[in-house]
């Protein structure tokens, strides 16, 4: 089991004077890490980048910059001897471009490094931290500031569809950061958010997850603790008390404020309903009603991430008048219950859920949205964590608001190998809901998922996709499929 511990690199010289301008990225595919390439590039520095798979879309985007694009990783892509190395948290201390790194003497830092070294000296940093809904929170937190006319920064680990990518570089003081709690890099095994000098802080859930690299829910909730310990005592911090373990986590914090949808939250979202277009819902403040506000998402998973960014917007001093049109105006993130059309009178939606919380919020978000039409719920196990046995009795209620559940194959992974005793299993899923009267099956690949629903899906039905990757390509080829039958 990987520690978590913080070992940072120091920083290097180039870096503190500023005079790096040719900068390498290892494992420049990652989300995080196409968005520093893009934020260098619009400083005007030389950006080359090495992976070992490179495809549409961020091959298109990197191309797009102007990133100088190695496939594959080793020492030949340093042989130009840049004059600082990003290295992602995706290579290992064996991957033989770190190897040659290490024996060059050049200069390196990790991506939360490099970010912090050299964007967020002079800006006020916004931190969206938690288990669940930190990068659609982020998302809209910046959405909602640009809306309001104060140009912030941002950096989020997925496609904002308001600002057309994962980053931006604003003309305002504020920079708001997605705060990640897996590790660093090799050299570096804390969480990324240990490098964000959070100014202002959006707690969105604390529950256990990232099984490949906490021990337990114990580990994790230390390192949310250590990102509060940055946190100056004057700085807010807001935090969703729908999570027993979050309230855990700040209990001993002075300046905190709480926003959920039970009671005893001191902001609460109450009286949500759906239209089948926008989800409103009742603004609460200590018992006295605030406003109604309006977002085109579903569910109270949504409702719950935007009233936390209401809660920090109203902390950061501004007005319900200047929050509520950022509110009904964000488009959202892709990937998050996002609508990829209709075929055929059959509704194909798309979502990132792969921990039961997310699995069961997004399924609560639809069943409100689209009512009583029939949803299949399509998951692939694929995150380090969904791939173990550890909430393999949580899935079973998770998928219990679902009217027909399909389970895709557990997903290889060569760089976190599972053993047999630890492994999820597809099957006895699908039999204990089974048991459970929900109709559910496993079938053998992503072509036999793909012909089962072309073959039995009918206009009417809402089909939910989950997975943390691709899922083999399942998206595109039910668009496909679907729209010809």
């Amino acid at each position: 089991m990987t520690q978590i511990d913080h070992q940072a690199n120091a920083v290097p010289e180039a870096v503190r004077r500023g005079t790096a301008r040719r900068i390498h990225l290892i494992a420049i595919c990652g989300v995080a890490m196409s968005a520093l390439a893009g934020m260098l590039k619009e400083r005007g520095c030389e950006v080359s980048g090495s992976d070992d798979n490179f495809y549409p879309p961020m091959s298109t985007v990197l191309e797009r910059l102007g990133v100088i694009i190695r496939q594959g990783f080793g020492p030949g892509n340093l042989a130009d001897r840049p004059d600082l190395v990003v290295v992602g948290n995706k290579v290992s201390r064996t991957n033989p471009e770190v190897e040659a790194l290490l024996a060059s003497g050049l200069p390196y830092v990790s991506l939360p490094q490099a970010l912090s070294e050299l964007f967020l000296a002079g800006r006020r940093s916004l931190v969206v931290a938690g288990t669940h809904g930190k990068t659609t929170s982020t998302a809209l937190l910046a959405w909602v500031l640009q809306h309001a006319g104060r140009s912030p920064s941002l950096m989020v680990g997925g496609d904002a569809l308001n600002f057309g990518g994962n980053y931006r570089l604003g003309e305002g003081t504020d920079f708001v950061l997605e705060g990640d709690e897996y590790d660093t890099a090799f050299f570096d095994k804390g969480p990324k958010f240990l490098h964000y000098r959070p100014e202002a802080l959006l707690l969105t859930a604390v529950e256990f997850d990232h099984a490949d690299i906490y021990r337990d829910l114990e580990h994790v909730k230390q390192a949310f603790r250590r990102l509060l310990d940055l946190l100056p005592s004057p700085a807010p911090m807001v935090f969703a008390c729908d999570f027993p373990h979050a309230v855990e986590v700040v209990q001993i914090r002075g300046r905190r404020t709480s926003f959920g949808l039970a009671e005893g939250a001191q902001w609460r979202a109450t009286n949500l309903r759906d239209d089948g277009q926008v989800t409103t819902f009742d603004v609460v403040h200590r018992g006295v009603m605030e406003c109604a506000a309006v977002i085109p998402q579903p569910g109270p998973i949504n409702a719950r991430n935007a009233l936390g960014v209401f809660a920090l917007c109203r902390e950061l001093g501004l007005s319900t008048a200047e929050i509520l049109p950022g509110l009904a105006s964000f488009r959202g993130v892709g990937r998050r219950q996002e609508l990829v059309g209709s075929f055929n009178g059959i509704t194909l939606v798309d979502d990132f859920a792969h921990h039961p919380t997310a699995v069961a919020g997004v399924i609560a978000a639809l069943r409100l949205r689209y009512g009583k039409r029939r949803l299949w719920a399509v998951f692939e196990p694929r995150s380090n964590t969904s791939r173990r046995k550890i909430f393999q009795s949580e899935y079973v209620q998770a998928f219990g608001g679902a009217d027909q559940v399909i389970i895709g194959t557990v997903f290889n992974k060569q760089t976190d190998p599972v053993t047999a005793s630890e492994l999820f299993s597809p099957e006895q899923l699908v039999a204990d809901l089974v048991s459970r009267g929900i109709q559910a099956r496993v079938p053998e690949s992503v072509d036999a998922i793909a012909a089962l629903l072309v073959r039995e899906a009918r206009p009417g039905d809402v089909v939910l996709l989950m997975s943390n990757g691709n899922f083999g390509g399942l998206r595109q080829q039910l668009s496909t499929a679907l729209g010809i039958r």
